[in-house]
């Protein structure tokens, strides 16, 4: 079961070329009660945080003109790491045009500019409660795919030793 603890403690990275709009994210979610957040201003470094740090949501401002990575690109480049996964991503825009381009991209939510508070805090709430969620049901496939694995070679074992049992009464 997920608790407002494990959603209070995922790892979230913000990424926005604008020192600001960082603070103003930092500020409110710190606020909020999160305790594990990370930022960026260089769009080039994301992949190789993400890959190292595996951050349950990314915030991810689209237009960085100054990086040398869109929004965009960014998203298509962490589609490599989570490959076949569900893409951690909210991105932030001023641009509504940009919304409906960037959900086709992967991104699973967007957040407007100027930002609203209680929007961005339901937002990501929502999402890493989504992420989580996902994370656990993984876990439980994995674990059970396990089980199978452990009841089909004590049945296979269980075979082999019925038919060695057959085989000595067959013998005597």
């Amino acid at each position: 079961m997920i608790s407002s603890s494990d959603i209070l403690h995922s790892k979230i990275l913000i990424v926005d070329d604008q020192e600001a709009n960082i603070l103003l994210l930092e500020r409110m979610l710190v606020s909020a009660g999160y305790v594990s957040i990370l930022s960026t201003q260089d769009s080039n470094e994301v992949c190789d945080l993400h890959s190292k740090n595996h951050y349950d949501l990314i915030l991810l401002d689209l237009e960085m003109p100054s990086m040398a990575f869109s929004g965009f690109q960014v998203m298509d480049r962490l589609k490599e790491i989570e490959q076949g996964g569900h893409l951690p991503v909210i991105v932030i825009t001023a641009h509504p045009g940009h919304k409906l381009r960037a959900l086709q991209a992967g991104a699973r939510d967007f957040i407007s500019k100027p930002f609203e508070i209680p929007e961005v805090l339901a937002r990501v709430r929502n999402m890493l409660e989504v992420r989580l969620f996902q994370m656990e049901t993984q876990n439980r496939i994995k674990a059970l795919e396990e089980k199978i694995q452990e009841v089909e070679a004590s049945r296979d074992l269980i075979r082999r030793q019925l038919d060695e049992i057959k085989g000595l009464r067959d013998q005597g």
